[in-house]
């Protein structure tokens, strides 16, 4: 079924650089996508307490995640984190994050002990690149994360460009005669996504669409 990004919206290594003891308050935050031809929905940023999980590999994608995944809509996921008494940065990337390209944002954590972000890979299915719980650490400074692409389980990944969403910023970098990818894969929890493929059954582009991780890292700034 075709979906439409919300109309609100149109593994892991780490470098540090410490600089003194401090609780953590204010975080500056720059996501950077590493890949070639793939683009990354509003991004949802988030801080808050053990309580909240975005996700799991291995575990079931949640309603909310689901949302995200298939269609790039964080509402569910922002509630859930509102309701926990967490603090949300909606559309912290302002807009989609193109390919090479970069967006940086704060966000102000006050006692939440833990940084989570995700934002849907397009084209994909159900894909996405996200962290969560990352505690952030008592010390001030400036740490390094790497993020992976995950495949959430919950649709099958037949790269057809009536299955996916097509905003504008996909306009010409489609096919649209494809007869749907066939895969053996039938893993329905979230799990390290495979990668596009590509190739005359997709409507996806092999040189463009294709990927290794990590698909994106942050620089996390601790204030």
């Amino acid at each position: 079924m075709n979906k439409k990004l919300s109309a609100s919206l149109i593994g892991t290594s780490v470098g540090i650089m410490f600089s003194g003891s401090v609780a953590a308050a204010t975080l500056e935050i720059t996501i950077q996508n590493q890949s070639k031809g793939l683009y990354f929905t509003p991004v949802l940023a988030s801080a808050h307490d053990s309580t909240v999980s975005f996700f799991k590999a291995g575990e079931s994608a949640s309603d909310a995640l689901k949302a995200l995944a298939e269609g790039g809509d964080f509402s569910g996921l922002a509630s859930a984190v509102g309701n926990a008494g967490g603090v949300n940065v909606e559309n912290a990337s302002q807009g989609p994050i193109a390919p090479g390209a970069s967006a940086s944002f704060s966000i102000d954590s006050g006692d939440n002990p833990y940084l989570s972000i995700a934002s849907m890979i397009l084209p994909s299915n159900d894909g996405f690149i996200g962290v969560n719980q990352w505690k952030i650490p008592s010390r001030s400074g400036t740490y390094k994360v790497y993020l992976n692409g995950y495949d959430a389980g919950t649709e099958a990944n037949d790269e057809l460009k009536s299955s996916i969403p097509n905003p504008p910023f996909l306009e010409g970098k489609l096919g649209d005669n494809g007869s749907g990818v066939e895969t053996n894969n039938t893993n329905t929890n979230i799990h390290i996504h495979p990668g596009n493929l590509g190739g005359q059954n997709s409507d996806f582009d092999a040189t463009q669409h294709r990927w290794l991780n990590p698909l994106a890292s942050l620089t996390v700034t601790v204030k």
